[in-house]
């Protein structure tokens, strides 16, 4: 993996195509998007506003209802700080309001689930991530194990019921 250039988070036409999908979940059209994408409420850290953004789906954990997702812009990103200090909220996901708490995955298995999911879409990676990232791979498994190792994971795990 090489840093071809340094990459803030997007601004402009990048950024307002990014943010497309809020407007279809808020239309109450998130369910087009199935279990491939999902809307993360969160609060701001120091406002408490309350902000709505729309993030992939690396996996889906049938086994405990659990969906993993993951900062492509890294630890500091505001969606992720945030859910960070407030875990609990609440996501909707393939037509479905679901109360869940965020819970960040230790780093090995965050970058083995990022290694392996940039390894099974390696043509779109090799592509995206010089574009959106600034990071240049040959589709190597130890080029994507590289970059993962900057990609924090978070787990979604429905929300245990309050004591």
């Amino acid at each position: 993996m090489q840093v071809i250039k340094e990459v803030d988070h997007p601004t402009g036409l990048t950024r307002k195509m990014l943010k497309l999908p809020v407007h279809f979940y808020r239309l109450g059209l998130g369910r087009l998007f199935g279990d491939r994408l999902l809307m993360v409420n969160h609060w701001g850290r120091v406002t408490g506003k309350r902000y709505q953004t729309v993030v992939e789906v690396i996996r889906h954990e049938e086994r405990d209802d659990s969906y993993l997702i993951a900062s492509g812009w890294g630890p500091g990103a505001d969606w992720y700080r945030n859910l960070l200090r407030r875990p609990r909220t609440i996501v909707e996901v393939d037509g479905q309001t679901k109360q869940v708490t965020a819970e960040p995955l230790p780093a090995e298995e965050a970058t083995e689930i990022m290694t392996g999911y940039f390894w099974r879409h390696r043509a779109v990676a090799k592509r995206m991530l010089p574009r959106l990232y600034g990071y240049w791979v040959d589709g190597s498994k130890a080029d994507f194990h590289e970059v993962a190792e900057r990609v924090p994971v978070l787990r979604l795990a429905p929300a245990r019921p309050a004591h």
